[in-house]
């Protein structure tokens, strides 16, 4: 079987399913179809069949404890932090596009590449913390369920083992277009959002200033700076570039859907920030005024709020919302950890493989599942302590995982024509610099609980700049790297060749400098959660 001008056998695919007609879930497009989209009407019907990825990984971000920090947003701040969300947009776009470059040109997942580009220390590294941060994720996702069905009087142990058997059913049909329909059930459900914050009778005008005057009602006070980094936080994580680079592959898409797969990630981060917005002005509109502003505890008091300053019906949907939002949290990240799994140790991994023929892929997605349900159900389990160490632990690894997706979009022998152009390294490296910001920022005030947040995102903010332009003069002082001489000018039809053809990488003096610093920026990180969630346990 070919794909485009290269051989299976000559390419990097780990799994052969993951080679073969894209079987989307509204429609299917042919491995041998070389025909030119000509026409609206064959270009939507083209981006229905190949979107998904792009749509799921957003949608799925906008978990348990997104609607719970953007419910807390609008209840606490109004609508002042919308510009927030406007912000992130482009932040998520970025990052994901790099993502999907990669998966498509390589078609191997991030875990794989992370190994073979930067060795075992940091291979090993970043399937551990994947696997450790997605599971706690998980069980923060099983708390949304348990919380959203009690709301509807249902026992937690009923709720929790229906859903973990709803997630583990739909995940083994041996169907990816299956999987899939399934996971756009999950994302138009997702659009309740809108008759609930129309309930809530929202006013454009504070929206629209909220969206486009930065600011914080009442300061820049450091609960509200915290919030903020904590919008980012849940709002770009590391496992959706585990996910998203594993799902194009998965769901066999080539450099030839570059375009479609772009556009899905686009609309995507559109339909992120608008439920996210639905939610704040949701929260905003129906609590201003009343003894509720400004008195965010849980996503479980906001649907009792709902209900009584709104209507039953309100808190029912919010519920709805919220136990929507668990199970496409779970399920994506749960399956990024199987991508991840699959990639590393080797095994077969893919949705289009049956049970028997992919054991290993659903058992680690089983296992998973069933852990992080069983922990939630645990007589008084530590679940505010979890919650807390998920924000923490992905505060800490979410810089590693940006600065190893920079560095692999610039490696010529992994992307060839396809590496960053110099303007998105610009962009990438703003970005990946902010979020190191805000994540030591997240981290150092959840260890110490007292610190002046202000000051710290001061001196953070000033190290940064200095950083940066350290780095700007390294870059310019470096001497410019030998092109790579394509065999196959055709971009559209470009793939990297096998893993063990790849030339062995080559790292220059800012990128050792870079990594250097995020190594020792982790040991110190790593050992202060530690310390705070061993005080943390014994205060309990």
């Amino acid at each position: 079987m070919m794909r485009g001008n290269a051989a299976v056998q000559d390419l990097a695919v780990l799994d052969s399913q993951h080679v073969g007609d894209i079987e989307g879930a509204f429609g299917t497009v042919r491995v041998s179809d070389h025909a030119l989209r000509k026409g609206w009407k064959t270009r939507i019907l083209t981006l229905l069949a190949i979107m998904g990825p792009g749509l799921i990984v957003m949608v799925g971000d906008n978990d348990a404890g997104g609607v719970a920090t953007y419910a807390q947003a609008g209840q606490n701040f109004g609508t002042s932090l919308l510009w927030v969300l406007l912000l992130l947009v482009p932040v998520l776009i970025v990052n994901q596009e790099m993502v999907v470059r990669l998966g498509l040109m390589t078609g191997v997942g991030h875990a794989r590449l992370i190994f073979e580009r930067f060795g075992k220390f940091w291979g090993a590294f970043s399937v551990g913390d994947l696997f450790v941060l997605n599971v706690l994720t998980i069980v923060t996702e099983f708390i949304g369920i348990r919380m959203a069905l009690s709301h509807f009087g249902v026992s937690p142990f009923i709720s929790v083992a229906v859903a973990a058997a709803v997630l583990i059913g739909i995940t083994v049909t041996g169907s990816f277009k299956r999987w899939e329909r399934f996971m756009y059930v999950l994302v138009i459900t997702n659009f309740l959002v809108i008759p609930l914050v129309m309930m809530a009778h929202p006013a454009a005008g504070p929206i629209v200033t909220g969206f486009l005057q930065p600011g914080v009602r009442g300061g820049f006070t450091s609960n509200a700076l915290l919030l903020i980094i904590g919008m980012v936080g849940t709002t770009v994580a590391p496992w959706q570039l585990f996910f998203q680079q594993s799902n194009v592959i998965d769901k066999r898409l080539t450099p030839r859907w570059m375009a479609y797969e772009r556009a899905d990630t686009v609309i995507g981060s559109v339909v992120v920030v608008l439920g996210a917005t639905a939610i704040i002005a949701t929260t905003a509109f129906a609590f201003q005024g009343s003894n509720l502003a400004g008195q965010f505890v849980n996503a479980g008091t906001v649907m009792t709020g709902l209900s009584q300053h709104v209507s039953v019906l309100a808190g029912d949907l919010f519920a709805i919302i919220l136990l929507n939002a668990s199970l496409i949290g779970a399920a994506a990240v749960t399956l990024s950890t199987s991508y991840a799994f699959g990639d590393v140790v080797g095994t077969k991994h893919s949705l289009h493989r049956s049970v028997k023929d992919g054991l290993g892929f659903y058992l680690v997605y089983g296992a998973v599942i069933l852990f992080s349900a069983g922990v939630v159900v645990i007589p008084h389990a530590p679940l505010g302590l979890i919650t807390t160490g998920v924000q923490a632990l992905a505060g800490i690894l979410l810089p590693s995982a940006t600065v190893f997706l920079l560095l692999l979009c610039n490696d010529k022998a992994v992307l060839g024509p396809w590496v960053n152009r110099p303007w998105l390294n610009v962009i990438g490296s703003v970005i990946v610099g902010v979020l190191v910001v805000l994540s030591l920022i997240l981290a150092v005030a959840t260890f110490f609980p007292n610190v002046n947040v202000q000051v710290l995102a001061l001196i953070s903010a000033s190290l940064f700049l200095a950083g940066l332009l350290v780095t700007g003069a390294l870059w310019m002082r470096r001497r410019p790297a030998a092109k790579v001489v394509q065999s196959q000018a055709d971009r559209d039809t470009w793939r990297m060749p096998p893993l063990s053809k790849l030339p062995k990488a080559v790292w220059s003096p800012t990128q050792k400098v870079a990594m250097a610093t995020l190594r020792g920026y982790l040991v110190i990180a790593v050992v202060m959660l530690v310390v705070k969630i061993v005080q943390l346990s014994m205060g309990a």
